[in-house]
């Protein structure tokens, strides 16, 4: 995964925000800390697609909630700015990893 750095003023996450990212993804963590439970007990390899399936269902779900926030926050800001087309196509560019 690489490391961008970017010009683009960012809007600090309020702590209700950050609690909420931070627990669902404390959750991710343990579903997957669950699969690996059932590999290491032979679980029916069915069981564990389901559980996968519901790990990337969740991972989607945050990277949306993130996305939705820095549409709201952080492109809008820079189209009153006047560089709303970089930032509108360094999101697009994000969103489209989403569909692959």
């Amino acid at each position: 995964m690489a490391n961008q750095k970017h010009e683009h003023r960012v809007t600090p996450r309020t702590k209700d925000e950050k609690s909420a990212v931070t627990n669902r993804l404390k959750r991710i963590e343990g579903q997957v800390r669950g699969i690996q439970k059932m590999v290491e007990e032979d679980r029916y390899c069915i069981d564990i697609l389901v559980q996968i399936s519901a790990i990337n269902a969740a991972l989607k779900k945050v990277g949306f909630s993130i996305a939705e926030r820095h549409t709201k926050h952080c492109v809008t800001d820079a189209v009153k700015s006047g560089e709303g087309n970089e930032a509108i196509e360094e999101l697009m560019e994000v969103l489209k990893q989403f569909s692959k």
